[in-house]
């Protein structure tokens, strides 16, 4: 254990932080090795900002240790900073500089001499397909560039320079497919030079992709943590049958005794169905029966993926926690009779 802590570019022990009384973060502790890429997980609103704005120093915690490398980053904030290099979720600040100037300027905030810092300008835009926009100036009021290129550029910014630890918050927010794909390589090298990755995420799919390791957070507490194929709790050869319900009508599959389900999630108007491969033609011949009577819009067949395990995980944890606040308003109410007339 205590080489691990030694060697971990970031450590997270029992964080917990609160805005009056919202707890964003509960007890949470996570670990990052070199050349690690770990996956922070969860809806909107599950804690993963504030989770970086603590170890970037924007934010004390209430409780809990931070370490980036050897550095105590709650009480030496800034010590740690030199150690982390931060894509924050909004948009970096750029108006007025061209992509070219952004991430030389970067480059000198993190110790590279000027022609390194235009040796790097250069090889980003290279790698990040952004060559075409290097020089054109962003303007105020979104103008002059496009928000994926002033995403792209921001995540050049970050990167310009080594560092043991790299943040990237929803990195691939407004950049469109084809530059996504050269982003997601362009994290994956960084994790293979050596850098430790935190990817703060809600694209399952993508993350599925190049993470080593996940945290989930629902609730501002971590529900699960591992790898993308032991959190995804099915065997590789698992398939997913996705089934579209109409409006207003019940899910036929609550009530198939002929169909084997492993694991069954609903969401919205989807039914997320986790079969064995050898019952996908059953399941097929299934599914084509209840379209053919009208009791589904369509259906589709594919291999399982996180996103089926992680809808499960978090709507397990969201079912919990209404029948806990469920249990402890009944709770409050037999115990103070007057309760129920309270305004």
């Amino acid at each position: 254990m205590d080489d691990d802590r030694d060697t971990d570019v970031l450590r997270i022990t029992g964080l917990t932080r609160s805005f009056g009384p919202v707890r964003a973060n509960d007890d949470i502790s996570l670990r990052v090795g070199p050349g690690d890429i770990v996956g922070l997980l969860g809806h909107n609103g599950a804690g993963k900002t504030t989770l970086v704005s603590q170890v970037v120093g924007l934010l004390r915690p209430d409780e809990g240790e931070i370490r980036v490398g050897r550095v105590d980053a709650v009480r030496s904030p800034g010590a740690a900073r030199r150690h982390v290099a931060l894509q924050p979720q909004a948009q970096a600040p750029i108006d007025g500089l061209t992509p070219r100037s952004a991430i030389e300027i970067a480059g000198r905030l993190r110790g590279l001499s000027t022609r390194d810092a235009r040796a790097a300008a250069v090889a980003l835009a290279e790698e990040l397909d952004i060559g075409p926009w290097l020089d054109r100036r962003a303007l105020p009021e979104g103008g002059g560039l496009s928000g994926g290129i002033r995403r792209l550029t921001g995540f050049a910014m970050a990167v310009t320079a080594p560092t043991p630890l790299l943040i990237l918050d929803e990195p691939t927010n407004d950049i469109d497919a084809s530059r996504r794909r050269l982003l997601w390589e362009a994290v994956r090298r960084r994790g293979d030079d050596g850098s430790g990755v935190l990817l703060v995420t809600h694209n399952v799919a993508e993350a599925e992709r190049i993470v080593d390791d996940l945290v989930i957070l629902e609730r501002g507490r971590v529900i699960a943590h591992g790898s993308p194929a032991r959190l995804r709790g099915t065997q590789d050869s698992d398939l997913r049958l996705e089934l579209h319900v109409p409006t207003g009508s019940a899910d036929p599959s609550d009530a198939a005794s002929d169909l084997a389900v492993r694991r069954r999630v609903r969401t919205g108007r989807r039914t997320l169905l986790t079969v064995a491969a050898a019952e996908g033609a059953s399941a097929v011949s299934w599914a084509t029966a209840q379209h053919a009577e009208g009791r589904i819009e369509g259906f589709s067949l594919a291999p399982a993926t996180l996103e089926d395990a992680y809808l499960s995980l978090t709507a397990r944890s969201s079912a919990t926690a209404q029948n806990s606040a469920t249990a402890q308003s009944s709770s409050s109410t037999q115990s103070d009779p007057g309760a129920a007339t309270h305004v």
